[in-house]
C-alpha cells in the first residue's frame, strides 16, 4: 500500500490548487481523477472569467486550466487520470479503481475535491435522445468540436444556462427560447443581456411541458406556472427544437465525504447535502478537507482560492507551515474570497427575491430581472451609462453588484472606476478624456462595455462592440443594428475591425448607425448567405 503525505480526490479547479499550494510546501502530493484528461470543469470554458486580476479575471477558463497544469507538474504534483476513487475510509485509506484493478492507498491527509453532478428534471419525453445536460453540451462543443443540435431550448436561466446558451450561439446553433419556472433570471443580468441583444427570448414563469419525438426530440412544449408552480391551461406553446439543454442547478458529489461519516448538512444555499466544514475547509474528521463544489456550489474562481486554503491547512498540519506563516497566508486568501462572496449574488442572497435596489441605492432594472435587458429608459440612471461627452466614450452597462474589476484595470488613462470594492458599480470619470483605445471593451468580462461617438460626423454615430462570433465581418460590411431587447433598429455598417491578440479573441466591431440610434443600437446582424 502506497502512502502519500497528501491525496486529493478530483483535479478540478479546486483539486489542482490545492495540490499546487501543499507541494509548494514540500508536501508529497498526489491527485487522482476518474477523467482521461485533468482540469475539470475548466476546459469547457470559453468564456472569460469575473473577479479581479487575482482571480484571474478576463482569463478564459481553459487558459487557467492550462495554467493550473503547469504549476502541478512544476510543483512535482502526480496525476493519475482514468483512477476513479471508489472508497474513502477513517484511516484515511481510498480505493483507487485503476485499469480494471481496485488499487489501495494511505494518506497522511486527504482533501475531497470532487465537485458536482448536474440535476436534472422530468417531463413527458425526457428520456429522448436529444434531451441533454449543459455540461454535455459543453463537453461536446468545446472540447470535441460537435454542435449538440440546430434548434436548442435552454431550461435554466442561471449563470450555466446563460454561459452555455451564449457558447451555442458561437458554435452556430440557434436557441429558440431561455425558459425558468422563476420569475426572475437567475444569473447575471449581463450574460442575459449579451444574449437578449442577439434576439434570444427569455420565458420567465414558464416550465417544460414535453419533448416531442418518436426516436429523438423534433419539439418541446412548454407552458407558464402559477405562484404554486403548477402549469396554467391555455399557455401552452410549441417550440420546434431539435435539443433540449437542462441547465437547472448542480448538486454537490459529496458521497466520498458520506461514506467516511463526515459529518453534513442538507443546505439548499449550497445546492444539497455538504459536509460541515471549519474556515479551512477541514472536516469533523481530522485530516480530510473538502473543497470546491463538493464544499457548496459557487463559481470557479470561489473553488480555486477554497483549495489553496485546504492545501495550506494540509500543510501546516503536517508540519510544513508554521502557525504564523499559515495564518499571513489564510487572511490573504480569505480576503480574495471574501470579494467574491460579495454583492446581490452573495452566498447570503441565494435565493432571496426581494431585492429592488443596487447596493448604492440604484432601482434594479425589473425589465432585467423579467426579460433579460435593460429597458432603453432604465439604462442612464446607472453610473457607467449616463455620462455623455463630445467625443468617442465608454458606455457601461452594468448594472448589477457583481465582482469584476478587469474594466478599471484596462484602462491606461484611468477613464473607469470601480474602487476598492470589486462589487461596486463601475463609473466613467468626467475629468479624463477616453482616448478610444478599445480595451475595456475588450477586457470586460460580461462583454458590457461600448464605446460610442455620438457625433462621428454630421449623419451617424458610431458605435463599437464586443464581438465574439466567426466569421468576422469585413469592413465596409453592411447588417442590422439591433437595440437592447434584440429587435431590429437601423441599417448598420462596419467601418473598423480590431482583432489583436492582446484583446483574447474578444474581437471589437465599429458600426456606423444613424444619431438617433446612438444610446440604443448595440449589436450587429449580418443576413445569412
Amino acid at each position: 500500500m502506497k502512502r502519500y503525505e497528501l491525496i486529493v480526490i478530483g483535479a478540478g479547479p479546486a483539486g489542482l490548487s490545492a495540490a499546487i499550494e501543499a507541494a509548494k510546501q514540500n508536501m508529497q502530493v498526489v491527485v487522482f481523477d476518474e477523467n482521461a484528461r485533468p482540469g475539470g470543469q475548466l476546459f469547457k470554458q470559453i468564456h472569460k472569467f469575473f473577479g479581479s486580476k487575482e482571480h484571474k479575471a478576463k482569463t478564459r477558463g481553459f487558459v487557467i486550466g492550462e495554467e493550473l497544469l503547469a504549476q502541478a507538474e512544476e510543483a512535482g504534483v502526480e496525476v493519475v487520470l482514468n483512477a476513479t476513487v471508489i472508497g474513502l475510509y477513517r484511516e484515511k485509506e481510498v480505493c483507487v479503481m485503476r485499469d480494471g484493478q481496485i488499487v489501495h492507498y494511505k494518506g497522511d491527509n486527504i482533501i475531497v475535491a470532487a465537485g458536482a453532478a448536474e440535476n436534472m428534471v422530468t417531463f413527458r419525453g425526457w428520456t429522448l435522445p436529444g434531451v441533454i445536460g449543459a455540461g454535455a453540451a459543453q463537453t461536446m462543443m468545446n472540447l470535441h468540436g460537435v454542435k449538440p443540435g440546430e434548434r436548442i431550448l435552454m431550461v435554466g436561466s442561471g449563470n450555466v444556462g446563460l454561459v452555455v446558451s451564449f457558447q451555442l450561439l458561437q458554435a452556430g446553433c440557434r436557441v429558440v427560447g431561455i425558459i425558468d419556472a422563476a420569475k426572475r433570471i437567475g444569473g447575471y443580468g449581463v450574460h442575459a443581456a449579451k444574449l437578449a441583444r442577439t434576439g434570444v427570448p427569455f420565458y420567465l414563469s414558464h416550465t417544460i411541458v414535453e419533448a416531442q419525438g418518436d426516436d429523438h426530440v423534433t419539439g418541446a412544449v412548454i407552458a407558464e406556472v402559477d405562484d404554486k408552480w403548477q402549469t396554467v391551461p391555455g399557455t401552452e406553446k410549441h417550440l420546434e427544437v431539435d435539443t433540449i439543454c437542462i441547465a437547472v442547478g448542480l448538486s454537490p458529489m459529496s458521497q466520498l465525504v458520506r461514506m467516511v461519516g463526515c459529518e453534513t448538512v442538507d443546505d439548499p444555499g449550497s445546492g444539497g447535502i455538504v459536509p460541515v466544514c471549519n474556515e479551512y475547509g477541514e472536516t469533523s474528521i481530522p485530516g480530510i478537507f473538502a473543497a470546491g463544489d463538493v464544499a457548496g456550489i459557487e463559481e470557479a474562481s470561489s473553488a480555486m482560492i477554497q483549495g489553496r486554503i485546504a492545501g495550506l491547512a494540509a500543510a501546516e498540519r503536517s508540519g510544513y507551515m508554521d502557525k504564523d506563516r499559515m495564518s499571513r497566508k489564510f487572511e490573504e486568501a480569505n480576503g480574495s474570497l471574501y470579494q467574491l462572496r460579495q454583492g446581490m449574488f452573495s452566498h447570503a442572497n441565494k435565493g432571496r427575491t426581494d431585492l429592488t435596489e443596487t447596493d448604492e441605492g440604484y432601482p434594479l432594472s425589473s425589465c432585467l430581472l423579467s426579460k433579460g435587458y435593460v429597458d432603453d429608459s432604465e439604462i442612464t440612471e446607472f453610473p457607467g451609462a449616463s455620462y455623455k461627452t463630445s467625443g468617442i466614450h465608454p458606455v457601461i452597462e452594468c448594472t448589477q453588484n457583481i465582482p469584476c474589476n478587469p474594466c478599471q484595470d484596462a484602462c491606461r488613462i484611468g477613464c473607469i472606476k470601480v474602487g476598492e470594492t470589486i462589487t461596486s458599480l463601475p463609473e466613467v470619470k468626467k475629468d479624463v478624456k477616453c482616448v478610444g483605445c478599445g480595451m475595456c471593451v475588450a477586457n470586460c468580462s460580461g462583454q458590457a462595455i461600448f464605446l460610442v461617438d455620438e457625433d462621428y460626423d454630421d449623419v451617424h454615430a458610431s458605435i463599437t462592440i464586443p464581438y465574439e462570433f466567426l466569421p468576422l465581418p469585413e469592413k465596409g460590411a453592411v447588417g442590422t443594428a439591433l437595440g437592447r431587447s434584440g429587435n431590429k433598429l437601423c441599417p448598420a455598417v462596419v467601418s473598423e475591425v480590431r482583432a489583436v491578440k492582446v484583446m483574447d479573441h474578444t474581437n471589437l466591431v465599429t458600426m456606423l448607425v444613424p444619431k438617433e440610434f446612438a444610446g440604443t443600437a448595440r449589436f450587429i446582424e449580418f443576413e445569412e448567405v
